[in-house]
């Protein structure tokens, strides 16, 4: 049997393993339970492949997407791999004809859906084989603690009590930490391992801003795109539409997606985007599961998303390469209102509480007056530092001292009982007279009625910034109360001060120019280029994405080594001997000539 390394080498052609990924493997190369918790980019299908493949026995990959099966099965197979996967895209003998290969023990990675894995017809086929491992991918949507919870994937737990023997394995890049308990429990019984190996992307910028008039501020971000790949994200198909055409108009190749156009349109639509390398997709939510494109260099969202979740998942799919990559969220009160509405449209009640909270997170967020990444980290229960890589850091605002209202604003929440959400709060440093406030006498409170000076809306901005600071913290398991944290106890202490950020004007373009290279030499872009074209040429041929060719970091590492034999170009991260046999000498001759000419 093979060991990890060798497997990471001899089939995906590469030297060292990503942070992290050893951890995981050999866990459940030894037969634990896991649900791996890593960012966007981190290396995450490597983590469940390499002890798939050295266990030599039938591992299962339960996939949400049809083309994310394809694209993943696709990009195996360059590697030499036999894998396979069934889904309702198939023919009939398609799908019959993999069957038998995975009866006689010729396919070891099968790629299902929830669905065709759930049905009783699947599982009793299964538990003759007795697969070695089941792997959800995209583990979050499992849990209705999650933003993004699916009904066909809870019936994954299951799984469990089907098959006692196998190793269960989750995946995703988004869950906070009860949705994390939840998918644990799910999955396993809570009979396994949690790894949660961070939510940063040091490689993103982020930035946000209030949405003025999104037409200059749209372009002055995209000003210094041009020739880059990117996502646009509208929250209605109406204005998806509306900016598609806007930047059509300004000689951008914008395509639009959204759930109201034909599943053919669609289709064309994200294999241009996929194959092609300068495409702006203007699309709503419908679009981005399961695009594994990594050279995705911005994401910018013209509208509020859903939460801080859905946010760090649709963000996550620009610089997958780990080169640097741009995101842009402009909000407005419109969207605040218009996400309220949907909440209360949705679920039960104890659904629309942790939904309203979510969105509380999310408007702290953006309301932070420091640093984005500390912010967005701390939501995941993550530490960080200021990163010098957002808005904030690179273009700080103007703050003042509001340690009084905020030791205000702490002591209604202690004084209360640190069980009420935002809401009962400013009643009570406006003075108002509510049942709620009367029936638990917090009229005679130190601090009732201290508060009458700021009106509600902006009582409701500067608590997003305290929650933002790390004061105070939003328990969605409790319901949403405001809980003081150890820097809040602080605070109240003397020992902290709190400056707050007065609403401004501010561009969109507020971090500037202070953009990282990528790791390409000047004299190597045209030949970088070359390469890209060369690629786009063998992959439209193959019709599968680019990437499954050869990712961006393979190329520019080809441009900037430029090896002119099989064993030097074998030595570049991302070239395996299935893709050395196959592209190896193609790639190496277009190397030779452009250096010769």
């Amino acid at each position: 049997m093979k060991t990890a390394p060798q497997v990471l080498h001899d089939v995906f052609g590469y030297a060292t393993f990503r942070p992290g990924q050893e951890e995981v493997i050999a866990l459940l190369s030894g037969g634990e339970n896991v649900l791996a918790v890593m960012p966007t980019g981190a290396g995450k299908s490597i983590c469940y492949q390499v002890p798939a493949l050295m266990s030599g026995r039938l591992s299962i990959i339960v996939s949400p997407l049809v083309a994310l099966m394809d694209d993943q099965v696709a990009a195996l197979r360059t590697n030499g791999v036999d894998v396979a996967c069934i889904h309702s895209g198939l023919s009939r003998e398609d799908n019959v004809d993999v069957w038998r290969k995975v009866m006689a023990g010729e396919i070891k990675l099968l790629y299902l859906s929830p669905e065709r894995l759930m049905t009783d017809r699947m599982l009793m086929a299964l538990r003759d084989l007795e697969p070695a491992m089941f792997v959800v991918d995209e583990a979050h949507c499992i849990s209705k603690w999650g933003t993004s919870f699916r009904p066909d994937y809870e019936q994954l737990s299951r799984l469990p009590e089907l098959f006692p023997h196998s190793v269960i394995a989750g995946f995703t890049a988004t869950a906070d930490k009860a949705t994390r308990a939840d998918i644990a429990q799910k999955l396993f019984r809570g009979q396994g391992r949690t790894i949660v190996h961070g939510f940063d992307r040091p490689n993103l910028r982020l930035a946000a801003a209030h949405r003025s008039s999104w037409k200059p501020q749209l372009l002055t971000f995209l000003a210094d795109k041009q020739g880059q790949a990117g996502i646009i994200y509208c929250l209605s198909r109406k204005f998806t539409d509306e900016v598609a055409a806007f930047l059509l108009a300004e000689g951008l190749n914008a395509i639009a997606y959204h759930a109201g156009q034909d599943s053919e349109q669609r289709k064309v639509n994200q294999d241009r985007f996929m194959s092609e390398d300068a495409v702006v997709m203007v699309a709503t939510i419908a679009f981005g599961m399961g695009i594994d494109k990594p050279d995705i260099r911005y994401v910018c969202h013209l509208n509020l998303p859903g939460s801080v979740e859905a946010y760090y998942q649709e963000i996550g799919r620009a610089g997958r390469d780990g080169l640097p990559a741009e995101t842009l969220l402009l909000h407005s009160a419109g969207d605040v209102a218009l996400r309220r509405q949907f909440i209360e449209n949705e679920g039960d009640d104890a659904h629309r509480r942790r939904e309203h909270k979510r969105l509380d997170s999310l408007m702290a967020y953006c309301e932070a007056p420091s640093c984005r990444r500390v912010t967005l980290l701390s939501y995941f229960d993550e530490v960080s530092a200021p990163c010098g890589n957002c808005d904030n850091c690179l273009t700080p605002a103007v703050l003042v001292d509001a340690t009084a209202r905020a030791v205000m604003l702490l002591g209604a929440v202690r004084g209360s009982g640190q069980m009420f959400g935002a809401g009962h709060i400013i009643d009570i440093l406006r003075g108002a007279e509510t049942q709620k406030i009367l029936e638990r006498r917090h009229h005679n409170l130190p601090g009732y009625g201290k508060g009458k000076a700021w009106p509600k809306d902006d009582w409701q901005g500067f608590i997003r910034q305290v929650i933002a600071g790390g004061y105070l913290l939003v328990n969605i398991e409790k319901f949403g109360g405001l809980n003081i944290t150890a820097r809040g106890a602080a605070l109240l202490m003397g020992e902290e001060k709190f400056l707050h950020r007065e609403h401004q004007a501010r561009p969109a373009s507020a971090a500037a120019k202070k953009r990282a290279a990528p790791d390409v030499g000047a004299g190597d872009v045209t030949l970088l280029s070359e390469l890209k074209k060369l690629r786009l040429g063998i992959a439209r041929a193959r019709n599968v994405p680019a990437y499954v060719v050869f990712p961006d970091s393979t190329l520019i590492e080809m441009a900037r080594e430029r090896p002119s034999d099989l064993d030097q170009m074998s030595a570049i991260g991302g070239v395996g001997p299935k893709k050395l046999k196959e592209f190896g000498p193609t790639f190496l001759r277009a190397i030779t000539e452009y250096v010769g000419g």
